[in-house]
């Protein structure tokens, strides 16, 4: 799969990868909604490989031309809606609401560039006003589907269990054995009362750095091909 990036500005990286292969273990079907698409990476290759209908959303213009443009050259379809996903006014309710967040906080010294402080400062999304705004959006049992900063577990758990968007299964990614965790995947289901599913952790490298087997497989599944140009 060939997709379109700038040339400066936000990219995606291995975490939209890692989501999207964590995801796929859900086999979705049913409508799917992409908040802070980006360039479209995640929902571009889950509408690749599952039966879907897709809505995408980013509240950056360039972004989501970026996320149409990609979507045109492959061949797949999406509805698209520009701006503001705590805004959003829409009467649809979706089986999937699927997200790579930004999730900096406001204390680290953050990028001049409004497309890079879009895509990785919390201020642009913050948990107390997304999650809510998930729960309206969500089917009866749909599936809310994310990553986030591992260190902000308990506040990410708090929000869910709140607003009773259940977390069932929970993955930390590290970049190898003896390093902490940086990112966490979270599969939470709506009106849920499963108890949570610890999977076991996702080791990135080995002690050569080199990927570990999961990490290529991945990669592989994914098949990606980017190619930065400005448009």
């Amino acid at each position: 799969m060939f997709l379109y990036q700038p040339t400066s500005g936000y990219c995606y990286n291995s975490d939209s990868i890692f989501l999207y292969d964590f995801i796929s273990s859900f086999n979705p079907k049913g409508s799917l909604l992409d908040v802070g698409c980006g360039v479209g990476i995640i929902s571009l290759l889950l509408s690749r490989d599952f039966n879907i209908e897709t809505t995408i959303i980013d509240k950056q213009d360039k972004m989501l031309e970026y996320a149409k443009h990609n979507y045109a050259i492959n061949n797949l379809e999406a509805r698209s809606h520009l701006g503001d996903f705590i805004e959003l006014k829409s009467k649809d309710k979706f089986d999937y609401i699927i997200s790579n967040p930004p999730f900096y906080g406001s204390g680290v010294t953050q990028s001049e560039n409004i497309h890079l402080n879009i895509a990785r400062y919390a201020h642009h999304l913050p948990i107390v006003e997304f999650i809510p705004k998930v729960k309206q959006l969500l089917k009866p049992r749909g599936w809310f589907i994310f990553c986030y900063d591992a260190k902000q577990i308990s506040l990410l758990l708090y929000h869910l269990k709140k607003n009773r968007i259940n977390p069932e299964k929970i993955e930390f990614l590290h970049s190898k054995f003896d390093k902490e965790s940086k990112l966490v995947m979270i599969a939470a289901r709506n009106n849920s009362k499963s108890m949570v599913q610890i999977l076991p952790p996702f080791i990135v490298f080995d002690d050569k750095n080199v990927y570990r087997e999961k990490a290529r497989k991945v990669f592989q599944r994914a098949n990606t091909h980017s190619i930065k140009g400005d448009f």
